[in-house]
């Protein structure tokens, strides 16, 4: 008999998150989150992104024993923008059994119908800058800290559910020249005299970003505002993502193109990989886990390519091949073989074009299901 309780008390949080660390055990190719950052975003009242939104957290007993979790979000500003009443699911992480992730989708089914929705959809977070999607192809891979493992098993117990495919997300391993492509290079040259636009220059990380930050959410709401999923980014959120990301920034892998106005017209961020680094200190930033993490920053062994957007005007003009030409330069003299991509839209063609120049494998896709509830 599998039974479902809601929770919301900090201890059953911690239990929430536990239950994941322990079900991936010695799992090469999970990394685990950081654990307070995790305890934090799950409680409403200290993650900004729930301001304006209605979460709900289960957890799946058989046998006295935690088999099962999953989350379930509201999103008002994202229904008004679809123009229905959506929940999103999340975290969902069970054994290999179809009673148990029966059991947690039926509680988030029936919270949702409470709550006068029609359609559940997922896995997605409260905004593009959370774990999103289902992993469907490569799981023998490595995952960025980004994004989120999971078992092979699990699309099969969510399709039994009932929940059809609504969109994949596609990525990519791009292996890098031993030179940046002197075609890039003559373009970015070009763009940049053509629409007299300059490069930001870094000299001190913290008074850059807080320079520029304004600018660069603008630039990613306006120019994400159309894709899947995504919402608007308050301002209580930008700034805790300001402070959750800060720490993990490198100036070597930043580029933020300016125009005459010194307005942020295009960026771009890769982060260095700090998947290894988090699986040794296993989610914990103490005692050690924080070294970890520093060392992974200053001598990254790979690189996750994070953001790059180009506000809607700038978005034919090349503006892009300015951000790759400078980050890849850099990437390239760090040492770096490769990066991975993180999530692509597959229906995002101009996106995927940018690095057609490149060698790349597209080694992992993850998958946004949907079902109607009506």
């Amino acid at each position: 008999m599998v039974e479902v309780k809601q929770i919301s008390k900090r201890s059953d949080i911690k239990k929430f998150i536990a239950f994941q660390i322990k079900l991936y055990k010695n799992n090469k190719y999970y990394v685990p989150p950081i654990i307070i950052d995790e305890i934090n975003y799950l409680q409403k009242k200290k993650n900004p992104a729930f301001e304006h939104a209605e979460v709900a957290l289960f957890l799946a007993y058989e046998n006295g024993k935690i088999v099962g979790r999953i989350a379930g979000f509201i999103l008002q500003d994202y229904n008004e923008k679809v123009g229905e009443t959506r929940v999103r699911f999340s975290r969902f992480d069970s054994i290999d059994k179809e009673e148990v992730a029966s059991a947690l989708f039926h509680a988030v089914e029936t919270w949702a119908k409470e709550k006068g929705a029609t359609v559940i959809h997922g896995p997605l977070g409260a905004n593009d800058l959370d774990r999103e999607g289902l992993l469907i192809e490569g799981f023998n891979e490595p995952q960025t800290y980004e994004e989120q493992y999971s078992y092979d098993y699990y699309p099969s117990l969510i399709e039994k559910y009932g929940f059809k495919k609504d969109i994949d997300w596609l990525e990519y391993r791009i292996y890098l020249p031993e030179k940046m492509d002197e075609r890039i290079e003559r373009i970015s040259a070009l763009v940049l005299k053509r629409s007299k636009l300059t490069i930001a220059p870094i000299e001190h990380k913290n008074a850059f970003i807080d320079k520029y930050k304004d600018g660069i959410f603008e630039v990613l709401d306006c120019a994400y505002a159309k894709l899947y999923g995504v919402v608007p980014l308050s301002e209580k959120v930008r700034e805790a993502a300001v402070a959750q990301f800060k720490l993990m920034l490198d100036p070597r892998f930043i580029c933020v193109v300016l125009n005459e106005k010194q307005e942020v017209v295009a960026f771009g961020i890769a982060l260095p990989s700090l998947s290894r680094a988090i699986q040794k200190g296993k989610g914990k930033l103490l005692p050690f886990g924080i070294f970890h993490l520093l060392k992974a920053i200053k001598h990254p062994k790979n690189v996750d390519l994070g953001l790059i957007a180009v506000k809607p005007e700038y978005q034919l003009t090349g503006v892009n091949a300015i951000v790759l030409n400078e980050i890849g330069k850099n990437i390239i003299k760090a040492g770096v073989p490769y990066v991975e991509t993180n999530l692509q839209l597959e229906n995002n063609k101009e996106v995927q074009s940018q690095f057609e120049s490149f060698k790349k494998d597209q080694h992992k896709r993850r998958r946004s299901y949907i079902k109607n509830i009506e």
